[in-house]
């Protein structure tokens, strides 16, 4: 389908020459097709992580984390189409300023599963599964405010000036289970633990 819309549109710029606008239209719709598509890659994916897991064992508090994050990215992905569909900057922003809160809660569930996981070494798989799955979700909703830029491009024909609201802090999270990991140079280097 994303073909299908890039070669539409090339044959419409090709034949209309369009301007202004509906250029920016064009060029919005190129960008909305684009991310959607990456979107259905990274669903593809927790499919796969699904499978994987083979029905193992996790709290339910944990799972009903994992399934307030998906319900959050599918809101902001039910809003920004809604956004698209009807020229709606206001919500297209709305949706651009929301995203921090699916990454507070991917910051949050990947530290719940990695203190899991050290808790039961069993876990490891599920747990890392689980936690590539939550950082899906959380990427799903930054093409999400891709989209809500787009949006805003397409209607207002200037990008958003501000810096993106970020709140996701996964990379920085820190493990130590008997050894210790530490930051030199941008590289994990292992150091063994002081007796």
């Amino acid at each position: 389908m994303q073909r299908n819309i890039e070669e539409r549109a090339v044959e419409t710029i090709a034949r209309r020459q369009p301007v202004a606008g509906d250029l920016r239209q064009i060029i919005g719709i190129l960008r909305i097709a684009n991310e959607i598509e990456r979107i259905g890659d990274l669903a593809k994916n927790i499919g796969k992580r699904i499978v994987a897991m083979n029905g193992e064992y996790m709290p339910r508090r944990s799972m009903r984390g994992v399934n307030h994050m998906a319900a959050l990215m599918l809101t902001q992905l039910r809003d920004v189409l809604d956004s698209f569909a009807c020229r709606d900057v206001a919500k297209a922003v709305e949706v651009w300023t929301r995203d921090q809160d699916i990454d507070r809660l991917c910051t949050s569930l990947s530290q719940e599963f990695l203190a899991y996981m050290m808790e039961k070494s069993v876990a490891m798989s599920f747990g890392a599964h689980l936690m590539f799955c939550t950082k899906n979700l959380e990427r799903m909703g930054d093409h999400a405010t891709n989209i809500a830029e787009a949006v805003h491009y397409m209607v207002k024909g200037e990008t958003l000036l501000r810096e993106r609201p970020k709140a996701d802090f996964t990379s920085m999270l820190t493990v130590s289970i008997g050894r210790n990991m530490t930051r030199s140079g941008g590289s994990c280097v292992y150091r063994e633990p002081v007796p």
